[in-house]
C-alpha cells in the first residue's frame, strides 16, 4: 500500500512514472482505478490524492471513461478524439504527480510535475501515432484491438503502481523504449508516403505545364 507518503524514494518515482504512463493512455481509466482501489481500501492515497477517492470523482470518471472506451475505437474519429485530449491527459497526469509529492517541497513537486506531464505525453504520442498509422486500414478491428489494449494497460499499470512501484517503473520504462522506436517508424512511414505522392504527381504537374 502506499501507506499515506511513506514511500521510499524509488517507489514515490515508480508510482509516478507508472501513473502517468497510463494517464497518458487513458486518464479517465487511471482516475476511476485509483479512487476505485482507494475506496476498496486496497491503497492509502498521498493527502494529495484523496480528492480522487471522492464518489462524485469516481462517477464522473467512470462516466468519461465509457463514452472513451466507445468514441476512441471509431476509425479516424478517435484521432479527433485523441488530439482533443492532448489538453487533458498531460495536464491530468501532471496534477497527479504535484498531488503524490504534495508533501515534499515545492522544488521537487514541480520536478515531479514536469516528468508527469513528459512521460504522459510521450504515451499519448506513441499513442496518437500508432492510431495515425493504423487508420487507413479499411477493417475496424485493428482500431478496436488497439484500444482496447490501451484501455487494459492503463487499469493494469495504474493497479501495478500501489502495489508494486518498482516494477510498474520498469515496464514503463520498456514501454516508452518501444514508443521511441515506433514513433520513429511512423514519422518514417509518413514521409515516405507524402514523397512517394509527390512524385507521382510531379510527372502529372509536368504535362500539365507543357500542354500550356
Amino acid at each position: 500500500m502506499l501507506a499515506g507518503m511513506k514511500l521510499g524514494g524509488s517507489e514515490l518515482v515508480g508510482l509516478i512514472v507508472a501513473v502517468s504512463l497510463a494517464a497518458g493512455l487513458n486518464v479517465y481509466a487511471t482516475v476511476a482505478t485509483m479512487g476505485l482501489l482507494s475506496r476498496g481500501g486496497f491503497v492509502d492515497l498521498p493527502p494529495g490524492l484523496h480528492l480522487l477517492s471522492s464518489w462524485w470523482v469516481i462517477a464522473a470518471s467512470g462516466v468519461l471513461f465509457t463514452i472513451e472506451f466507445f468514441a476512441d475505437k471509431i476509425p479516424a474519429f478517435d484521432l479527433f478524439w485523441n488530439a482533443l485530449h492532448t489538453f487533458v491527459r498531460i495536464p491530468v497526469a501532471a496534477l497527479i504527480a504535484f498531488g503524490a509529492t504534495s508533501q515534499l517541497s515545492l522544488g521537487k513537486q514541480l520536478l515531479a510535475t514536469l516528468a508527469g506531464g513528459a512521460i504522459a505525453l510521450a504515451a499519448h504520442g506513441g499513442k496518437t501515432a500508432a492510431r495515425a498509422a493504423v487508420t487507413p486500414s479499411p477493417e475496424p478491428f485493428s482500431n478496436i484491438t488497439l484500444s482496447a489494449g490501451e484501455d487494459t494497460l492503463a487499469v493494469f499499470l495504474t493497479w501495478l503502481a500501489t502495489r508494486h512501484q518498482v516494477e510498474a517503473a520498469l515496464i514503463v520504462a520498456a514501454f516508452l523504449a518501444i514508443i521511441a522506436v515506433l514513433t520513429r517508424w511512423v514519422v518514417r512511414a509518413m514521409k515516405n508516403l507524402f514523397r512517394g505522392v509527390e512524385n507521382e504527381l510531379s510527372p502529372s504537374r509536368r504535362r500539365n505545364l507543357n500542354a500550356v
